[in-house]
């Protein structure tokens, strides 16, 4: 531990140049007092740094004066990927291995590159989960991470979407792990077909001792785009027919890309007032009535006749509902 701290010393200051005691044991996270004491380990050592008192002063290394000690261990080059994502890396368990990863990419570069780096990480941020929603908990991720890895097996429950009681126990060989919108999928094979697990529904987990196979040639970018567009597909069983003002049209992507592509492509020539037909996937003729009255009077729904009587019904409840409102 110590070994390593006296490394991350040598890397910061090569990196960032001079830094006081205290601004080192932040980082660190270490006191001060161990700080002097690891700096006189330094010197021992022969490292040629000197330190200047007052209030410019700090540890600094003599000018010219790098570290060869810059190889990255193989935890830190797997979290090289998630770079830029500090969350997603802690919930993997990836954190401190991705800090230490970036400290020794930037103490490699030219000082000049290091700069435009640093700048980079200053002025840009992702931030993956979507508005308004809480992270998922996920207590298993990292387990499901080191087995995706290790290519080892994994015995789970798992609930499914009926419900709390609705649960499956399963034997997966995991194949890799997609973030989307903040909530964390496995991809695993099951009885040689490949499936899609959302983690934070794994209730319980074991890590098999034996390792499996992978599928040659398993694509996970290829796997996901192809298994969420059957997934969006499966989930919106009824086809809408909507007029449509130009507002309204304007507004259709807030129903996502699949059904947003389905109503572009399927789109008739705009009227005289701008107002076009279009056909709207939804996932049901109830869950349809919801969706739309989103539009409000900018849409009106043609087909299916039972979708078009129960947004006659609810338009004709808000009417009475509102109805004794004042001016």
């Amino acid at each position: 531990m110590r070994a390593s701290r006296l490394l991350s010393i040598l890397l910061l200051l090569q990196t960032r140049g001079r830094m006081t005691a205290e601004e080192l044991g932040a980082e660190l996270e270490v006191s001060v007092r161990t700080i002097y004491r690891d700096m006189e380990s330094l010197g021992a050592a022969g490292v040629p740094l000197y330190g200047d008192r007052g209030p410019e002063g700090g540890y600094r290394l003599v000018d010219g004066y790098r570290t060869r000690l810059t190889g990255l261990s193989g935890e830190e080059a797997e979290s090289l990927f998630l770079a830029g994502m500090p969350g997603p890396a802690a919930e993997l368990g990836l954190a401190t291995a991705l800090a230490a990863a970036q400290l020794k990419l930037l103490a490699a570069l030219p000082a000049e590159l290091r700069s435009r780096a640093v700048r980079t990480g200053e002025r840009f941020h992702l931030d993956a989960p979507g508005w308004f929603r809480e992270l998922e908990p996920t207590p298993h991720l990292a387990a499901v991470a080191d087995a995706v890895w290790n290519q080892r097996r994994l015995r789970v429950r798992y609930r499914r979407w009926g419900g709390e009681d609705d649960q499956v126990d399963r034997t997966l060989e995991p194949l890799g792990l997609v973030l989307k919108a903040g909530v964390w999928y496995l991809a695993a094979a099951v009885s040689g077909q490949v499936r899609t697990y959302r983690v934070s529904q794994i209730r319980a987990l074991e890590a098999l001792p034996e390792r499996f196979e992978r599928p040659e040639g398993f694509d996970l970018p290829g796997y996901w785009r192809s298994w969420s567009e059957r997934f969006a597909s499966s989930l919106l069983r009824v086809t809408a027919v909507v007029r449509v003002s130009p507002r309204a049209f304007a507004l259709l992507p807030m129903y996502g890309p699949h059904a947003a592509r389905v109503a572009r492509e399927s789109a008739g020539e705009p009227d005289a007032a701008g107002w076009r037909q279009v056909t709207l996937p939804v996932e049901t003729v109830e869950h349809g009535v919801v969706e739309l009255l989103r539009l409000g009077a900018d849409a009106e729904v043609i087909g299916p006749l039972e979708l078009r009587r129960r947004m006659r019904e609810a338009a004709e409840a808000l009417a009475r509902r509102y109805e004794d409102a004042g001016p």
